[in-house]
């Protein structure tokens, strides 16, 4: 589900990005209406698919997590922030990586107990 809901989200940020953000042109010419529908489709696919990656290995991690610790709680969440934080911020090195696990691993948290006190 966290999938399918990051893939929504994500077309819906790419389609808003690409509708304000520079276009990627090789000439100065103006672009025409379908070289702009095509843009646009490219980057809402691309940030589409980025969510949906970001989701699926989210929620495959806390599952995992839940199920060795036979618990479920906050700390699931965090974990999982961490490890997928950490993750995706190897790509860009070590240092990357863990600003990336603890800054997913906070936002988790954060998430987590918003939602358990509010529901």
């Amino acid at each position: 589900m966290s999938c399918v809901i990051g893939y929504g989200l994500g077309a819906v940020i790419g389609l808003f990005s690409s509708s304000i953000g520079p276009q990627s042109i090789a000439n100065v010419e103006t672009q025409t209406a379908r070289e702009v529908l095509r843009d646009m489709k490219n980057t809402t696919l691309s940030y589409a698919k980025n969510f949906a990656l970001i989701g699926a290995v989210f929620a495959a991690v806390e599952c995992t997590i839940e199920s060795q610790r036979g618990k479920s709680d906050w700390r699931n969440g965090t974990y999982a922030g961490g490890v997928t934080g950490g993750l995706i911020g190897l790509r860009a090195g070590v240092k990357a990586g863990i600003f990336g696990a603890a800054g997913f691993a906070a936002f988790s948290t954060v998430i987590d107990y918003y939602m358990h006190s509010r529901f």
